[in-house]
């Protein structure tokens, strides 16, 4: 699999590419689904100069892109940086017998997203297992993808109970990305974020245990596969204080609308005491998933072209209509 899909890379300029995974069905088995092999593959391109990544790729691929390649590798750029989450997709791509669809994001937008959480967009999907097929040394980055796991460790733990078992733990990360994602409501399986983590349960494993390792107010029962938590003011506090900071600013103005307080800090304390704080956090990450879900998906519509935004809305749409029969039938 790593192989074929690092040929698939191979197709794509080198040069500028910092960062390069595959995630989605066509790469890891989701329950509900066909074979990954039939399963369109998604990738996700982290580039150092767009402007010049996109004139290379438009030299080589320029099939790929829709009516706005009249704009150029410029007007490509303003329209990856800009507009929804800063990512530029082309999709139902054929490459190397296989139908893709790649995303392009520079590379500091990236750091941002994950240190920030300004779109949960692409931070969103490295919540969840991937398949890295290039990763070029970079301190920063990989900095900020050991920052952006930390950081939904630390979201799920304020949304989940007392007690809990691992499972639930990475539902509950899992989850981030798609509370508030208009989507789920009008194009996806409502079991989704299920069908990916229950087959995926070792991966996950893999990803979270070094963190599960040196989380403060846990007992992790690592045989039994369960989790312990302190719910107290402190540690609650403690992990508010580790949420990236778009969204410890959307708690501070939900919390703050009548100027009581002036910082942070304040915030977050007083949060900690208070018994909603579970609400609190999922208004605010359901806001960040919002707003760049749908900036996003009307700026698809651009990227990919009517005639193929219909053919990939259908085919989520079958595949949503396929795995509620086969729920039904089980």
């Amino acid at each position: 699999m790593t192989l074929k899909l690092s040929k698939i890379v191979s197709n794509f300029p080198q040069e500028g590419l910092a960062f390069a995974f595959a995630y989605g069905s066509g790469v890891f088995h989701q329950k509900g689904h066909k074979a990954m092999s039939q399963n369109m593959v998604d990738f996700i391109f982290a580039v150092d100069n767009a402007k010049a990544w996109h004139k290379e790729n438009m030299r080589r691929n320029r099939k790929h892109y829709s009516f706005l390649s009249s704009l150029g590798p410029e007007g490509i750029a303003r329209v990856q940086e800009n507009w929804g989450a800063r990512v530029y997709f082309n999709t139902l791509v054929p490459c190397e017998d296989r139908i893709i669809k790649y995303g392009v994001i520079s590379t500091s937008d990236l750091i941002d997203d994950l240190c920030l959480w300004r779109t949960l967009y692409i931070s969103g999907r490295l919540h969840k297992p991937v398949l890295i097929l290039k990763r070029r040394d970079n301190p920063a980055l990989l900095e900020a993808l050991q920052q952006n796991t930390s950081s939904a460790m630390a979201a799920a733990l304020l949304m989940l109970p007392e007690a809990f078992t691992e499972e639930q733990l990475y539902i509950a990360i899992t989850s981030l990305s798609y509370t508030g994602d208009f989507r789920m409501i009008v194009g996806e399986d409502k079991q989704k974020v299920q069908n990916i983590v229950k087959p995926n349960v070792a991966r996950f494993q893999e990803l979270y245990h070094p963190i599960l390792d040196h989380v403060n107010h846990i007992h992790w029962h690592k045989k039994q596969a369960f989790i312990e938590q302190d719910t107290s003011p402190h540690a609650v506090y403690s992990h508010l204080n580790m949420l990236p900071k778009t969204l410890q600013d959307l708690i501070w103005l939900e919390k703050n609308r009548d100027k009581r307080y002036q910082d942070t800090e304040e915030v977050m304390k007083s949060l900690a005491h208070s018994a909603d704080y579970r609400e609190v956090v999922e208004r605010g990450v359901q806001s960040i998933v919002k707003n760049s879900s749908i900036t996003q998906s009307l700026k698809s519509i651009l990227t990919a072209g009517m005639v193929k935004s219909v053919r990939y809305s259908a085919a989520k749409l079958r595949k949503m209509l396929a795995s509620k029969r086969q729920a039904v039938s089980v």
